[in-house]
């Protein structure tokens, strides 16, 4: 197989696309072990940085079909540097933050939106550029520049927060951006298809509307005040996305332009293709978010620490995304994908029983490289045999929807695992109060409170105030054990999502003959 580039232009193309891939992929990466350090400088919580990485996922995956659909208006070159504008701006403002909110702003809205124009035309100026062996090995750089983000992200991110600050790592981005604006000549312009007038504002805005919906009914699960109203926001949700589909479906029968041409769900690979990234990336999210979490929170190591110890579960994704592009040659992509997620679980089921307050950082490595070689395996192989499946006609719809599936992931994972690991933070404290000790006069209600509040800043505020001095080692040690708990039970259900993924691989024709748009 020949390599890519044996002209300067396609070389450049690659090197180009692999660059944004790179800074977009190592965003959420680079903060994840930043958690505890931006608890403290922002004076927040927990939760409320984990809502920012699920709401600049949902912008992503909300704005991600449009941004696809906008290629056709305006052309994927303008589109791509339009998106990269924004993206800078917004490393720009999250590097400037000094409350949550402005974090939230530059970080999960305006490069969200950034990265929802640029993330599809990455994949539609691969596939324009590349054909046959080319574009496979296209793919698998692309995938594997994407695990190498996952891989030097927290590495990155990790050096900057401890030995200098992590706003460091947003300026990282920005100067990598402006390289991407320099070289931005050697992208290829596509002719416009289609005019502003035929873009569907209303699809735009129940697309948005329905996954923000089940995203936030999904993060209020955690308070249980409000699960009366998570069945009407969760229902809001998928009407939206069922009126969102037929709106397209009847655009498609009129003559309009659809957002998405919806009979690309007919095709069987793209459909469960699609249904498989999704897992991917609630896995991939579920443990990035967790497993900083714990480690700085009970074992007390650093931000660097946390990415060495993250290390080789990165290393291990990226060495199988790159290999795996040449066993395809051989072992079908299907049954390549099926060993992943099989790998995968078995990583899961080591890591859950070795959480403890007098755990070793080190203990984390073995199960999470066996994690991270599954997860690699999947990687490899899914965006390629997904967009391969259909036609030259579909690639904007195709892309789009795509990586509407990884970002939704993504942001799912971040919510799905998170809610499940403060509920049984929670159920643990309960248990651990009830047969303590404590010398005060406050409820075990209150107290539970104030060390949910205590955990959720990850031991960084303020001691509980109804707690004293000579309490605090039984308090810090209920917390670590319900923390390690909760971990048990958030791997459990990565395991439980990975099963999911393994079945829908099933749906996957094992033959590589193309489907429906061919």
């Amino acid at each position: 197989m020949s390599m890519p580039g044996n002209d300067g232009t396609n070389w450049g193309v690659l090197v180009i696309i692999c660059m944004a891939i790179f800074i977009m992929v190592i965003d959420t990466t680079i903060m994840n072990v930043s958690i505890s350090a931006l608890v403290v400088d922002l004076n927040t919580t927990v939760p409320a940085i984990q809502a920012v990485i699920a709401i600049y996922a949902l912008v992503m995956a909300s704005f991600m079909i449009i941004g696809g659909k906008l290629q056709d208006v305006m052309g994927r070159k303008k589109v791509f540097l339009v998106g990269l504008a924004l993206y800078g701006a917004g490393t720009f403002t999250a590097s400037i933050s000094q409350n949550v909110f402005t974090l939230l702003l530059g970080w999960a809205i305006l490069e969200g939106l950034g990265a929802a124009l640029m993330l599809p035309a990455t994949t539609t100026f691969l596939t324009a550029t590349y054909e046959g062996a080319e574009r496979a090995f296209a793919f698998g750089m692309w995938g594997g520049i994407g695990a190498a983000g996952m891989a030097f992200g927290p590495i990155i991110g990790g050096y900057l927060t401890t030995f200098y600050t992590w706003r460091w790592a947003f300026r990282l981005e920005l100067v990598v951006a402006f390289i991407v604006l320099i070289f931005s000549y050697l992208l290829t312009e596509a002719k416009p298809t289609a005019a502003w007038r035929d873009i569907d504002v209303a699809g735009t805005l129940l697309s948005f509307g329905g996954l923000g919906s089940i995203v936030l009914g999904i993060l209020i699960i955690r308070v249980p005040e409000l699960w009366g109203v998570v069945p009407v926001i969760l229902g809001i949700g998928i009407l939206c996305l069922a009126v969102f589909y037929l709106r397209q479906k009847h655009r498609k029968e009129r003559g309009e332009m659809p957002l998405i041409d919806v009979v690309i769900f007919r095709n069987r690979t793209f459909t469960a293709g699609n249904g498989v990234s999704i897992v991917q990336n609630v896995a991939i999210a579920g443990f990035l978010f967790i497993i900083p979490v714990f480690l700085q929170s009970v074992t007390g190591i650093d931000a660097f620490t946390t990415g060495l110890t993250i290390l080789p579960m990165s290393l291990a994704m990226f060495a199988l995304s790159v290999a795996a592009s040449r066993l395809a040659a051989v072992v079908a992509p299907r049954t390549l994908i099926l060993i992943g997620f099989a790998v995968a679980i078995l990583g899961t089921v080591m890591l859950r029983g070795i959480f403890s307050a007098a755990m070793v950082p080190g203990e984390v490595i073995p199960g999470s490289v066996v994690f991270g070689i599954g997860m690699g395996l999947v990687f490899s192989q899914v965006t390629n045999l997904t967009l391969s499946s259909t036609s030259k006609e579909q690639e904007s719809d195709a892309s789009g929807v795509l990586n509407t599936a990884k970002q939704m992931g993504t942001s799912f994972g971040t919510a799905i695992v998170g809610v499940v690991l403060l509920l049984s933070l929670v159920s643990g404290m309960v248990s651990g109060i009830a047969g303590s000790t404590f010398a005060t006069g406050a409820s075990e209600e209150e107290i539970t409170e104030e060390l949910v509040a205590w955990a959720e800043k990850m031991k960084t505020g303020a001691p509980p105030p109804d707690v004293s001095e000579e309490d605090m080692p039984e308090a810090t040690a209920i917390v670590d054990a319900s923390v390690s708990g909760a971990m048990q039970f958030s791997f459990d259900a990565i395991s439980v999502l990975l099963a999911l993924g393994l079945v829908a691989t099933f749906f996957i024709p094992s033959s590589r003959r193309k489907e429906g748009g061919a």
